[in-house]
């Protein structure tokens, strides 16, 4: 009976440890659980639906919604109040309000932001591509919830051009407040050349030159140099141009060239960049003669010269017979330019031209261009445009096997070769224009000798 009993008193010992032992334990576990969730846990897999718009969730396939590309936790933002921004691309036919749709944004919201932006910038100019930097604000309830919301609507971020910001916040109760904000930005110089041993694009792109600033330099010479027959292998080009950066090191934008010379077959053909102090410029050769001549040779960027001027066998009628054009080779869609300053006297499909726009320059040249995929923006017969606008795109209409574009000039009503026709001239500086561009040339003279060859210098900044 003595053992039976102690027996029993030894079990009732140990159950009363157990308890204490889980209850203990219990309490431990709900006083980590609170403090977890007052502080943000180390990355995890999160495969939940809960974790959709969950700040605090690991990043994985499942909180990776396929409208936003970019998820941001603002630093320093309070852990029980975080604002999230969400980047989101504008899309073909889409308006300010439907892109805050997109995001989630509540019509009442969207309306009243909407409002205050165009307080400061007209919706209506948003383009294709640009982004906008949605904000919410997330509380506890949000991330608790069963839904998708990702918090409270706090405003967005739009960037109109490089070096401005408008930005939309909410104000009190249902209000929006709008402002514009400048983006410090840096301007730079630099200095690159370069050997061509195939053409003028591929030696360009293997000296780093920018995109931009490669697309203006061909663009500036365009209306003189045939780069498809023009530019032999050991030819050489020297540019020195100005690029900005953004505060995030970003070059937003390249396309101002201060100096430029192409070495063609042994001799020099310089341009320089003349500013006529109302916001325009124009490029002229030492002499102080427009580099810009009347009409441009060849309207396109990057075209291939695939068929010549003159008689051919007609890749679709079979016969031969005489080609009055010149047609360059280029992906669908790729702009044709205006060859310069005129009034669009046709702009409709024209028979075997297809799509067609033929523009009088003056009494003694018109422009045609035939194939095009479809007309630039407002082009139209009487529209007024200007050298280097864009009047269309190329694409196969009309009787074409490929995607090209057919360009003929024409001197008094007849068609001749735009590869060998004598371009007339732009115009000639004189007087005061001429001393003042002489001041400016041997300024970029010294310029570009100051700086070696892949140098960039920091020449400006502001905020």
């Amino acid at each position: 009976m003595l053992l039976r009993g102690t027996g029993i008193i030894v079990g009732l010992i140990a159950s009363f440890i157990l308890c204490g032992s889980y209850m203990l334990g219990s309490s431990v576990a709900r006083d980590t659980a609170i403090k977890a969730a007052s502080t943000p846990p180390e990355s995890t897999l999160a495969l939940a639906p809960l974790s959709l718009g969950n700040p605090f969730a690991a990043k994985g396939p499942e909180t990776s919604p396929p409208l936003f590309s970019q998820t941001h936790i603002e630093p320093g933002a309070a852990p029980r109040n975080p604002v999230i921004e969400q980047t989101f691309k504008v899309r073909k036919g889409d308006t300010l309000a439907t892109v805050l749709g997109r995001a989630g944004v509540s019509r009442g919201d969207a309306h009243a932001a909407t409002k205050a932006f165009a307080k400061k910038h007209d919706p209506r100019y948003i383009r294709v591509g640009q982004e906008l930097k949605i904000r919410f604000k997330v509380a506890a309830k949000d991330v608790l919830s069963d839904g998708t919301d990702l918090g409270t609507f706090d405003g967005f971020h739009y960037t109109p051009a490089f070096d401005k910001e408008v930005r939309v916040a909410r104000g009190r109760e249902e209000s929006f407040d709008a402002s514009v904000v400048d983006r410090p930005v840096t301007r730079h110089v630099s200095r690159l050349e370069g050997i061509i041993q195939s053409s003028l694009y591929v030696a360009g792109k293997k000296t780093g030159l920018p995109s931009a600033t490669l697309a203006e330099l061909i663009r500036a010479y365009s209306w003189d140099v045939d780069f498809q027959r023009g530019i032999r292998r050991g030819d050489k080009f020297e540019v020195m141009f100005s690029f900005i950066r953004n505060d995030e090191g970003k070059i937003v934008r390249s396309d101002e060239i201060l100096f430029a010379r192409l070495t063609l077959q042994g001799q020099y053909r310089a341009i320089y960049r003349f500013e006529d102090g109302q916001g325009g410029f124009e490029y002229f050769d030492e002499k102080g003669n427009s580099a810009q001549k009347a009409l441009m040779r060849t309207p396109i960027d990057g075209g291939r010269l695939s068929s010549g001027f003159g008689r051919r066998r007609h890749p679709i009628l079979g016969y031969t017979k005489m080609h009055r054009g010149v047609d360059f080779a280029a992906p669908r869609g790729t702009p044709i330019y205006a060859a310069g300053n005129g009034i669009v006297e046709m702009a409709q499909r024209n028979g075997g031209y297809g799509k067609y726009v033929r523009i009088r320059h003056n009494g003694t040249y018109k422009t045609a261009y035939a194939h095009m995929s479809r007309y630039g923006r407002g082009i139209r017969k009487g529209k007024r445009v200007h050298q280097g606008q864009i009047i269309g795109y190329v694409g196969s209409t009309g009787r074409s096997t490929g995607n090209h574009l057919h360009y003929e000039i024409l001197r008094n009503g007849h068609q001749r070769n735009p590869m060998r026709i004598k371009m007339p001239s732009g115009r000639k500086l004189i007087d005061k224009e001429l001393t003042r561009f002489h001041a400016v040339r041997k300024a970029l003279d010294i310029r570009y000798a100051s700086l070696f060859k892949g140098r960039t210098t920091q020449v400006s900044s502001a905020n």
